[in-house]
């Protein structure tokens, strides 16, 4: 079957005497939901089609999406890169990618291959040519040259979050019966957007009946390799969005006929199962490998098809950047028993407020029931402060309730898996480590990627340890941070504004007047988290300061748009005093750079709109 995004298999050009020898590519790919499935031993689900599919290919179970949302996640798939590498990671931003580094249906376009997306795209990257045939609803391998091999996506939304809010008849879910995970609260509402979750993925069901069924009317089963997969974890609040284990893993079903069985994973079985780690980074380099060309070298995944397989790594990676209009940072890894998160902005909640999560019902009645004092720890955990680090035994605590971070039974699987991280980190360069802004302005005319490979621009290794410290609530770090606000390089000084604010109040008073300084840094990114710092735990004087600072750095037209979204961040937090202040100025202001792509214009205009309580969806 297919996979889920838009992205493509790798076939290699051979002769068209030899087209009968190269494999049709079929992605069938989905979105919003996790392995809740009935291949997958969730006896909720009602999935006949895709369980009997099941039977006739390979099941993974150990798969990640490296990002928990869409757009990063299909940038990932579509370059083969990490999208934090690239600079792609924030969700819908628009970077471009260096003339070499190219989309990989473009390899299969020029392999001859005829390439088809039906029909969802949403990369965060700007490509350099054509890199589909055909990308629309009506996308078709049908409508290829006779005898020309084909790759081809067919991507079906009616699980996405949005079709939670939907509600229809539920003929084989009845909510009373909904599975519900011991961090949501057990009411009725939350039991009917479950039930309508599996709804959804039922109708997929459905979807994927038609175009199998479509392919062996046409005549193409023994032609074709055939992948399942979806997009991320479940549209449900608490699941996507979080680079958790429930929100970053997925079905994959790979069905390999018997004419391609060379081609096949290790261990190839119908109606098999294997626990070989895969993530999206890894789709790209093995499509390559399927039609016996190396893999260039930028891609930063293993094969795990095809005659240039490579040895599974050990551990799978996660991330998670801006989510829209909202800033956060977070990175996970996993191994085949313990999921560790690393949260580089542990002072913000879990659950800020993000208008298109609020509008299903589950989200509303969490928060509710939260400020009702009526969860129970496990269900609070939500909307409150982060810890700088979780840890989870997936083998005895699959919902990932229990932190066992300070654990001393489970220290060394910690340390294991935060040196993983560290080496992940420092090897693809992740570009998270610099704030948004501060990331495209040293970039300047080149890429994102570009400028992250260059040591002097970006020194990866030390702008880390030094986020690593700030961020650990470590009070004993307090004098490493208080110095690192006269350091040359911004990211630092940054760093050393956001460790004050994750500190607290005592670490404020004992760095104010470096925060107060930073409030004519030089850099912008700096001023708008020493205001942030200001405004959540200075005097009344230094709040007016600071707010009156945000207004200064908050349009895009005078500051960029990425200052603008940070800046709106923090003032949308204010309470309405300080709001009503300054709204007239807000209000008034200009709200596109002329320099900036659409989106990050976009979500500076919803910040405003959130800031004036308006209904955004």
């Amino acid at each position: 079957m297919l996979f889920y995004l838009i992205m493509g298999l790798f076939i290699i050009p051979l002769t068209n005497e030899n087209n009968n020898d190269r494999p049709n590519i079929l992605w069938i790919t989905t979105e919003d939901h996790g392995p809740h499935l009935g291949a997958y031993g969730d006896q909720y689900a009602h999935t006949p089609v895709l369980d009997a599919f099941a039977e006739q290919s390979l099941r993974f179970d150990r798969v990640w999406s490296n990002a928990p949302v869409c757009a990063p996640a299909r940038t990932t798939l579509i370059t083969g890169v990490y999208s934090s590498s690239t600079g792609g990671q924030h969700m819908r931003s628009d970077v471009k990618l260096p003339e070499y580094l190219k989309e990989f249906p473009i390899f299969l376009r020029k392999a001859g291959y005829y390439t088809t997306n039906n029909s969802k795209e949403d990369y965060n990257v700007t490509g350099h040519e054509k890199v589909w045939d055909q990308s629309s609803e009506d996308a078709h391998y049908r409508n290829r040259k006779e005898g020309q091999p084909f790759f081809a996506v067919f991507n079906f939304t009616e699980s996405h979050e949005y079709a939670l809010r939907n509600r229809t008849e539920l003929p084989h879910h009845n909510p009373d019966f909904a599975p519900i995970p011991p961090y949501h609260p057990n009411t009725p509402e939350v039991r009917r957007d479950w039930a309508q979750y599996y709804h959804g993925i039922t109708n997929i069901d459905k979807r994927v009946g038609e175009i199998l069924n479509q392919l062996e009317k046409d005549g193409l089963e023994e032609e074709t390799i055939v992948f399942f997969y979806s997009d991320h974890g479940s549209g449900m609040p608490g699941i996507k969005r979080w680079p958790l284990n429930r929100g970053l893993q997925v079905p994959l079903f790979i069905h390999v006929p018997k004419k391609y069985l060379h081609l096949a994973p290790e261990g190839y079985k119908t109606g098999g199962s294997t626990n070989l780690p895969v993530s999206f980074i890894d789709f790209a380099p093995t499509l390559l490998s399927m039609i016996n060309v190396d893999p260039p070298d930028w891609m930063q995944g293993i094969p795990f098809m095809g005659q240039k397989k490579g040895d599974a790594g050990e551990y799978l990676y996660g991330f998670r950047d801006r989510m829209d209009e909202r800033i956060d940072m977070v990175r996970s890894v996993r191994n085949e028993r313990y999921v560790y998160i690393r949260n580089y902005m542990p002072h913000l909640i879990y659950g800020q407020f993000l208008p298109y999560m609020f509008v299903t019902k589950t989200t509303q009645v969490w928060q509710d029931l939260y400020n009702q004092g009526q969860l129970k720890p496990l269900q609070s955990y939500f909307w409150e402060p982060k810890p700088t680090e979780e840890l989870y035994d997936l083998l005895n605590d699959p919902d990932e309730t229990i932190n066992l971070a300070t654990n001393k039974l489970h220290r060394e699987a910690l340390l294991e898996l935060r040196q993983a991280h560290k080496n992940h980190v420092l090897s693809i360069r992740d570009t998270g480590f610099l704030p948004e802004a501060e990331m495209h302005r040293r970039a300047g005319n080149q890429s994102i990627y570009e400028m992250a490979q260059d040591i002097d621009l970006y020194p990866i290794g030390r702008i880390f340890d030094f986020a690593e410290i700030a961020t650990s609530r470590d009070f004993e770090a307090l004098p490493s941070i208080i110095a690192a606000f006269d350091d040359e390089d911004p990211a630092i000084r940054y760093w050393a504004a956001l460790g004050i604010n994750v500190l607290g109040k005592e670490a404020y008073n004992k760095a104010k007047d470096h925060i107060r300084s930073s409030l004519d840094d030089k850099n912008s990114s700096v001023q708008v988290e020493a205001a942030s710092v200001m405004i959540n735990y200075g005097t009344k004087d230094d709040i007016t300061i600071a707010v009156d600072k945000l207004v200064e750095l908050a349009p895009p037209d005078k500051n960029g748009a990425y200052i603008g979204i940070a800046a709106m961040n923090v003032i949308t937090k204010l309470d309405k005093k300080q709001i009503n202040r300054i709204k007239p100025v807000i209000v008034n202001m200009s709200l596109e750079d002329p320099d900036s792509p659409e989106r990050p214009n976009a979500f500076v205009r919803r910040l405003v709109a959130i800031m004036l309580d308006e209904d955004i969806y």
